[in-house]
């Protein structure tokens, strides 16, 4: 039974991986970025929420009605002013503008919030759990943070694949010069693209400051957990950014369960054994899109 709570977390912790892995995948999905940034992001929108609870008494689900627009604006800026000028520049620029947003992310936090590690309230839900057997038991906000990853990325399906501006994102991703041709404006797609990624990232480093402690020097960790959910799942694939979340959540609860310190190191080296053995991921096929 031990081993099959270990797993059990595991699934519920490769949710919440998923969905900060969500707006990497989508951004490489559409515009083959690679957002080195992105864990500097999720703890920024972490520490607008802690402000926003300091200054407001404010839970900290309610600083998401204002934390995630907030992010989702950023995105579209940063594309439109950043983004689109390194996109210009070669496919290494985006590279370098968004390591070096990485850089000053982490800085101005450090000079805002100190070093100091802070946690954001969950209240009674991050104490509440199921109980399903007499040894076996599930957290609610474990299951919350599954069910809105799962949510979240069959949205942005139905999205991508029903409405008009999503097949618009597919076929940039696909083919930019016939879509110039077309009269898109692949500009413009671009931008709403990363709002959607930063609104999703939002939400993650909200929901990650609530289930563990943050301080301004965590981003790279966070981004090597969601860039393994990618490449596991599969680049550009969105389902498989849920398969590569969950399978390193599983390897990292099951090595925990072996000894503590085996954690992180599972969930690396089952990541490199994808690497090895199915390099284009574990649900996407070489070359497919979101």
């Amino acid at each position: 039974m031990t081993w099959v709570n270990a797993v059990l977390q595991g699934i519920l912790l490769g949710g919440l991986y998923a969905l900060f892995a969500t707006g990497l995948s989508l951004m490489f999905g559409v515009m083959r970025i690679v957002n080195l940034a992105h864990g500097d992001l999720s703890v920024l929108a972490a520490f607008l929420a802690f402000a926003l609870i300091d200054a407001f008494a404010l839970s900290s689900f309610v600083t998401l009605i204002v934390v995630v627009p907030a992010m989702a604006v950023l995105g579209y800026l940063v594309q439109r002013l950043l983004l689109e000028r390194g996109l210009r520049a070669g496919p290494l620029a985006p590279l370098v503008v968004t390591f070096g947003l990485s850089v000053v992310l982490q800085n101005a936090l450090l000079e805002a919030f100190s070093p100091d590690s802070r946690a954001l309230p969950a209240g009674a839900l991050g104490t509440a759990s199921l109980q399903l057997t007499e040894s076996l038991s599930v957290g609610w906000f474990a299951v919350l943070c599954l069910g809105l990853a799962v949510a979240v990325l069959a949205g942005l399906q139905l999205f991508l694949a029903r409405t008009a501006f999503g097949r618009a994102m597919r076929a940039t991703s696909d083919d930019r010069e016939t879509v110039q041709l077309l009269g898109i404006d692949q500009r413009q797609v671009y931008a709403v693209a990363t709002a959607i990624a930063f609104a999703t990232l939002a939400l993650a480093g909200v929901l990650f400051g609530m289930r563990t402690t943050f301080d301004p020097s965590i981003g790279p960790a966070r981004l090597i957990f969601a860039f393994e959910a990618v490449i596991i799942g599969g680049l550009g694939s969105l389902w498989g950014t849920l398969a590569g979340g969950v399978v390193l959540g599983v390897a990292q609860t099951v090595g925990a369960q072996i000894s503590p310190a085996y954690a992180v190191l599972a969930g690396h080296l089952v990541f490199l054994a994808v690497l090895v053995l199915r390099p284009q991921g574990i649900l996407a096929p070489a070359g497919s899109r979101p």
